[in-house]
């Protein structure tokens, strides 16, 4: 059983997502938070699986709650939010979160996305991934920093990943089988101590080994 904790402000939010979680096979709600102050503390007591986050909220900010959270313990935040904002993307991602939703996603694709985050992969859309890009862009460019440990081949998977290819493509893309590349990742994901896929395409971006392409 998955176990989700809900923050949002707005209580008829909160019990929306509360009914449609709890409906779903394999998952249940074990607590709500008003605000983020409010998510840490619930999260360190009920340690659920994911978090709901919703961004702007009073006392705390959903960004200033999830990178408590992501820095205190191994909890999934998947971040909702009305807002369609670059500055959001980047900032949850950069304080840990798995994934970035907006509140108007359809009932099953939010059910989904909080399972494709307990299991430990990364909710990163295309559409999320060149809101990074765009991010990193506007970003002084500098020397590119040392991957200390990550093989040759490694870096390969590490930017093939950064710029958005799938498992599958990757695979394609340097003749290998699928099981060696997740093995690529799983050995990323351990050196660069990156929680999941998000954290890998923001690594590859801020060490230098990928820089944006202009448009």
């Amino acid at each position: 059983m998955t176990r989700v904790l809900i923050a949002d402000d707005q209580a008829l939010l909160r019990g929306s997502f509360r009914v449609l979680v709890d409906s779903a096979p394999g998952l249940e709600v074990v607590a709500e938070a008003s605000d983020g102050a409010e998510a840490v503390a619930l999260t360190r007591v009920e340690r659920p699986d994911v978090v709901l986050m919703d961004v702007r909220m009073p006392e705390m900010d959903g960004i200033e709650a999830t990178r408590r959270i992501c820095a205190e313990t191994d909890v999934r935040v998947l971040m909702l939010t009305t807002f369609d904002l670059d500055e959001y993307v980047y900032s949850a991602l950069r304080a840990g979160a798995s994934g970035f939703l907006l509140k108007d996603t359809r009932p099953a694709d939010l059910l989904s996305a909080i399972e494709v985050v307990a299991a430990g992969e990364a909710l990163l859309a295309p559409s999320v991934t060149r809101r990074l890009v765009a991010e990193f862009a506007r970003l002084p460019t500098g020397p590119v920093t040392r991957l200390d440990g990550v093989t040759a081949r490694e870096q390969e998977v590490l930017t093939l990943i950064a710029r958005g290819l799938s498992n599958d493509e990757i695979a394609a893309r340097l003749h290998l089988g699928i099981a060696t590349v997740k093995t690529h990742i799983g050995r990323l994901l351990h050196k660069l101590a990156a929680r999941d896929r998000a954290q890998l395409v923001i690594a590859a971006y801020e060490s230098g080994l990928v820089r944006p392409t202009a448009s």
